[in-house]
């Protein structure tokens, strides 16, 4: 356990134990989500303000799962692969003809 640390984070007014690795980058990176989340959420409480909190909960875990998806879409190594394996391909011809 002494590799563990333990730290609370606040989201939306409600308070979260955590239980994490003794890293400072692995705090500093919830501590910094959370505050992201309370950002946005803060937005949506100043643009819409006769809505339950869970709504702009709701809407801020959409927001970031939408970006996550367009984060993986962007990462598709498909073509690089692909490409890869032409120039593989291009390649073991040419040494097999000069053989």
């Amino acid at each position: 356990m002494a590799d563990k640390l333990s730290i609370n984070i606040n989201i939306n007014g409600r308070v979260y134990p955590l239980t994490i690795e003794r890293k400072e980058e692995k705090e500093a990176k919830i501590r910094k989500a959370a505050k992201m989340i309370n950002d946005i959420v803060l937005e949506y409480k100043k643009k819409y303000v006769n809505q339950d909190a869970q709504d702009f909960l709701a809407m801020t875990a959409l927001q970031f799962v939408l970006k996550n998806l367009d984060l993986e879409e962007q990462s598709d190594e498909s073509p690089i692969v692909e490409e890869i394996r032409s120039l593989d391909e291009q390649l073991n011809e040419f040494l097999s003809l000069n053989e």
